[in-house]
């Protein structure tokens, strides 16, 4: 499986200060996942039927960061969306993680039209937490406060983000017979007492009626979990 960074957390017990060591996410094993779907070498879970595929891949902050190496840098100025960038808390030796990220790729060879929304999609944890995924509409709200007085440097930051969002989130306009499609999916940082997790995706309409409206639709569901160690800091 993918050797990627991790991120750390001070923990002290019992007198003793230790680090919660969270690896990436990962795929749990085909056997873990529902029926037609495949757990890819790069970390995918891929659904495959009838010339239909979709697949979830999570996303480390290190492979966010050289996906946008240009917005990745100048520390607390990087304008990276979906990470903190180069951006080191002090006394700290690694960026903190800002948001989950996922990439969702579709590719429709088996339907006339399709319909996937980003927006119907939940990450629900094994230890009963919930998490919706975040509009853009939400991630551009998150990031206005940034924008001290709508003007100068901080405002082009806001808007630089923006540009990024607009460009690589996955969309949920149809996929028809013959397309691709794949964009980022963005959730909430998860808590620090999540191990295992489902994410699922709602509502996508693989037939439409003579009018557009849904007549036939199927929910998907991938299964992912991380490691977390801890260690005598």
């Amino acid at each position: 499986m993918r050797k990627l960074g991790i991120w750390v957390i001070l923990l002290v017990l019992g007198g003793c200060a230790y680090k919660l060591v969270f690896g990436p996410l990962e795929p749990l094993p085909e056997t873990s996942q529902a029926p037609f779907m495949t757990v890819l070498d790069d970390g995918t879970v891929l659904y495959s039927k009838a010339r239909l595929e979709i697949g979830l891949r999570p996303m480390t902050d290190e492979e966010l960061n050289r996906q946008f190496p240009t917005a990745s840098k100048g520390g607390v100025f990087s304008t990276n969306p979906y990470t903190y960038g180069d951006w080191k808390p002090p006394g700290e030796d690694r960026p903190p993680s800002r948001f989950t990220v996922f990439l969702l790729s579709v590719k429709n060879y088996a339907y006339p039209k399709i319909k996937v929304d980003p927006l119907k999609m939940t990450l629900v944890a094994k230890n009963g937490r919930r998490y919706r995924s975040l509009s853009m509409q939400e991630l551009k709200e998150y990031y206005l406060r940034y924008a001290v007085g709508y003007s100068g440097d901080a405002y082009a930051r806001y808007e630089a983000r923006k540009d990024i969002l607009k460009h690589t989130m996955f969309s949920d306009e149809p996929i028809f017979s013959g397309q691709e499609r794949k964009g980022y999916v963005v959730f909430p940082k998860l808590h620090d007492d999540v191990r295992e997790i489902t994410v699922r995706i709602e509502d996508i309409v693989l037939r439409f009626d003579a009018w557009g409206r849904p007549i036939e639709k199927m929910n998907l569901a991938f299964n992912f979990k991380r490691e977390v160690l801890k260690k005598v800091r």
